[in-house]
């Protein structure tokens, strides 16, 4: 069976990815290691939710970026009650180099730059999330929140012990993926969440699925993976 999004019916105000993982490439890593899912568990304690990007600039013209909210809202919530930590990563300013302003133009280059707004990170995300003063807020000033140097986000949760990240928010096929093929080369087990990752297309949604799925980690539904967090929470027998 492949991997993909129940049928919903969205409000006018948002709407939902029709994501899928075909089947093919689920057959292909069930046959390689004998189950469709890389990581079958987790601990709360050691797995940090990453919510890249999810700041007015990108969410209020997106109704594909407001449909994830309340999944995110909910995932943070679940692992916060578990022990877990929840980051929210926000663009951060940099000056555009002559590359950028060759590859974006001027004006659109300057503008992406400003992208995350200013002001504390926390005080940047969305107003519909919900972030409590134990989380994680961060600046990142390229497209991954993994890259070497350019956010303190991988020191943060080696300094919490964390060797899984959940990764969630917008775009799905360049900030989020950057972020998953980053985080997953530093040596983190990585889940992207399907239906808590926004693009601009279900075709761009689901390229990324496609990519992250095959090489770099998993992909799971928001229900699954708050049902992992919720077994990893309950004691051994």
């Amino acid at each position: 069976m492949p991997l993909a999004s129940p049928a919903s019916s969205a409000p006018s105000d948002v709407a939902f990815h029709d994501w899928l993982v075909e089947e093919r490439e689920v057959r292909r890593h069930t046959t390689r290691r004998g189950q469709p899912h890389a990581f079958e568990t987790l601990v709360p304690s050691r797995t940090a939710l990453v919510v890249v990007d999810m700041v007015p600039f990108f969410v209020a013209e997106s109704a594909y970026c407001r449909g994830i909210v309340s999944n995110i809202n909910a995932l943070a919530e679940g692992l916060r009650r578990h022990g877990g930590v929840v980051a929210w990563v926000v663009p951060g300013y940099r000056e555009p180099t002559s590359r950028d302003r060759a590859f974006l133009g001027v004006e659109v280059a300057e503008r992406y730059a400003r992208s995350g707004g200013s002001g504390a990170p926390v005080d940047r995300i969305w107003p519909g999330l919900v972030a409590e003063p134990d989380d994680v807020a961060v600046a990142k000033t390229a497209h991954s929140a993994f890259f070497p140097g350019r956010c303190d986000l991988p020191q943060l949760l080696d300094g919490r012990g964390i060797d899984t990240v959940v990764i969630t928010g917008t775009l799905t096929n360049v900030c989020v993926e950057a972020s998953v093929r980053d985080a997953s080369t530093l040596g983190y087990r990585v889940i992207l969440v399907a239906d808590a990752s926004a693009a601009m297309r279900d075709r761009d949604h689901n390229a990324a699925l496609h990519v992250v799925y095959r090489s770099y980690g998993d992909v799971r539904s928001t229900s699954e993976v708050i049902g992992l967090v919720e077994s990893g929470a309950r004691p051994s027998s």
